[in-house]
């Protein structure tokens, strides 16, 4: 058999996971989760110091440094940015090593600041990566309106609906009874009308004081207890959800909400239907994207960093959309070689 021959009949790449040299390819996956590692010890090493800041700092840090070892040519879309006044990582930054196919980057060293401080679960260090011009570009409007159910109900659910028939659709997607339904919402004043509109349905709440990213996820998957996800929260955390969703399934739906009336005056300038629901192909239009995460503090995505004698442990989700691939990883590191990253008292 001729070697053309051989490598036709050995062949069997279906056409749909292929990728071109300029567009990012599955070796990426583990490249990312290196990331997300490096930001989370080193801001694990703040948690339960309630220093929200410093934590912070030391996760920007390391996400930064292993950033430029990673091959490919990054924009910072979402990043740190105006929000926080982040001098690093910010929107517009060029990340990578500046070789290779050209990409959106969505940052979140630490979603869930406030908990790693305090050592509360569910603070977790987040990357997200797509093809160059995919991530969409909320004009600095910070928060968004939120709907995230898994693949049984995605294409019956409508965040114009009233919730009680969305949580309706929902239960009857899945087969279950309304009381069944678990509900995660952000622990705000802003959701009081919203909890109580919930409750009056049957449905349970499920409340997370911070960190949105981990409670979405879980709305998408099987098997965690939580059936949606509703809500004001971040919209940094909603683009970066999409690129989660686009491998698990689900859907994410969210509408713009600006908090000022400059919020709001920058979305008009820059024409944004402030009535429009975004859905997980609006918030990331490509197909070949990432996410990766790492967990700081135990939570119901991952555990957090741990330590065992000369090691610190850590658990990653890596997923991959073009193939659907949805990978675990636990890794053990040697701690003396991260000392670099240690709290310095």
């Amino acid at each position: 058999m001729s070697d053309a021959s051989r490598s036709t009949r050995y062949s069997t790449l279906s056409p749909a996971l292929a990728v071109g040299d300029d567009e990012p390819d599955r070796n990426l996956a583990l490249e990312l989760v290196r990331v997300t590692e490096a930001a989370a010890i080193a801001g694990g090493h703040w948690v339960g110091f309630g220093d929200k800041n410093k934590a912070d700092g030391a996760a920007v840090d390391a996400m930064r440094s292993l950033l430029s070892t990673v091959h490919f040519n990054g924009v910072v879309v979402i990043g740190e940015g105006e929000k926080d006044e982040a001098p690093m990582l910010y929107n517009g930054e060029h990340v990578g090593d500046g070789t290779g196919p050209e990409c959106d980057v969505a940052v979140d060293p630490i979603d869930g600041t406030r908990l790693a401080a305090l050592g509360i679960n569910n603070a977790l260090a987040v990357l997200a990566v797509a093809e160059r011009g995919t991530m969409f570009d909320p004009s600095a409007v910070f928060y968004m309106q939120k709907l995230v159910t898994g693949p049984e109900a995605a294409d019956v659910v409508d965040l114009r609906l009233p919730v009680k028939q969305n949580l309706h659709l929902i239960a009857k997607a899945k087969g279950v009874k309304i009381n069944q339904l678990n509900v995660m919402i952000l622990d705000r004043d802003r959701h009081r009308g919203l909890v109580e509109e919930i409750r009056e349905t049957g449905a349970r709440t499920k409340f997370i004081m911070d960190g949105d990213v981990a409670g979405a996820i879980a709305a998408a998957r099987s098997g965690t207890g939580v059936d949606a996800l509703m809500g004001i929260g971040g919209t940094p955390e909603g683009i970066v959800t999409a690129c989660a969703i686009k491998t698990l399934g689900g859907v994410i739906q969210g509408r713009l909400w600006p908090t000022s009336d400059d919020e709001k005056q920058k979305a008009l300038d820059a024409g944004h239907d402030l009535d429009r629901v975004l859905s997980t192909n609006d918030l990331v239009t490509g197909d070949n994207c990432y996410f990766a995460a790492t967990g700081i503090t135990d939570g119901d995505l991952l555990r957090g960093v741990r330590y065992a004698k000369d090691k610190v442990l850590t658990q990653s989700i890596v997923m991959r959309s073009k193939s659907g691939t949805v990978r675990f990883v636990d890794g053990e590191h040697q701690a003396h070689k991260w000392e670099s990253y240690s709290r310095q008292s």
